[in-house]
């Protein structure tokens, strides 16, 4: 990590505005003691639950916490800062309403069970650095535009990044919740027990989720890009949407996906990972 002093500071002092700077310093790593003291308490009830899953639920609302919690740190609220929390607000807790419901009753998560497996009796305090200390740091790292966001007082009239931020947190919520929702209809009908998932948003790309929940972090990235000097916090929906591509996301569900259903390799062949485009071949509706 670098040392406090390189962290980028914001000068918000235009030639022709009297804009304040904004420090971020104090806020940010104030923000990092919160987050790991907020996943330390959870994996005490994990380790008590014997179940890491509930890691996934907490996920979505640790970004509506640190955003919170950073608005408490900043300048006196505006319009701009209410309507990135409530942003934020929506998508996390729709998220982890989801994720509750998707899961309830059904035990910890395979991937965890593997884990748990692999390391035997050290999976329990080995967890806490390699599962949920690990989700605070990357919590806290791609929640940058949000402390950006909410620790500025400018500027003070919307700008055109606000606008192409807002029409792609759209795009992203509206993929990501009904992609949700179009899933979960299909695997809770018993005719479908088995069979591949091709309608409606997927058939236009293979994880509408993950495109969603990508494109909601470009969102939050140009409401900053809005503020002067907060280009920087490109890195977080960069680094978000490599984890979805690359590690946590399409990379990991789909390394064993064709050996439990053969019928995945059809869908691959025909459907983009991640980008929606139009399937090559006949839409399923």
């Amino acid at each position: 990590m670098h040392p406090a002093s390189s962290l980028p500071q914001i000068d918000t002092k235009m030639p022709l505005c009297s804009y304040e700077r904004v420090q971020i310093n104090s806020p940010l790593w104030a923000g990092l003691g919160v987050i790991l003291g907020a996943m330390s308490v959870l994996w005490l009830v994990s380790v008590r639950k014997q179940n890491a899953s509930i890691v996934d639920i907490f996920w979505g609302l640790g970004f509506v916490g640190l955003a919170w919690f950073y608005r408490a740190l900043g300048p006196p609220t505006n319009a701009r800062h209410m309507l990135s929390l409530t942003l934020v607000t929506l998508w996390g807790v729709r998220l982890a309403a989801y994720l509750l419901w998707r899961n309830w009753g059904r035990g910890e998560d395979r991937r965890y069970q593997a884990m748990r497996a692999y390391r035997g009796e050290r999976f329990w305090w080995m967890s806490f650095f390699t599962i949920f200390l690990l989700q605070g740091v990357l919590i806290w790292l791609i929640a940058t535009p949000l402390l950006v966001v909410q620790m500025s007082a400018v500027p003070r009239t919307w700008t055109w990044a606000d606008g192409v931020g807002l029409c792609c947190w759209g795009l992203g919520f509206f993929f990501e919740s009904v992609g949700d929702w179009q899933l979960a209809r299909f695997q809770a009908d018993p005719a479908n027990r088995g069979q591949v998932m091709r309608r409606g948003l997927w058939a236009y790309t293979r994880h509408p989720n993950y495109f969603g929940d990508a494109m909601v972090w470009w969102g939050y990235f140009f409401f900053a890009l809005s503020i002067p000097g907060g280009a920087w916090t490109i890195l977080s929906p960069l680094l978000m949407t490599v984890l979805l591509l690359k590690i946590s996301g399409v990379a990991l569900l789909e390394q064993t996906i064709t050996e439990r259903r053969p019928a995945y390799r059809d869908y691959i062949a025909s459907t983009n990972a991640f980008l929606p485009w139009f399937p090559r071949g006949r839409v399923q509706r």
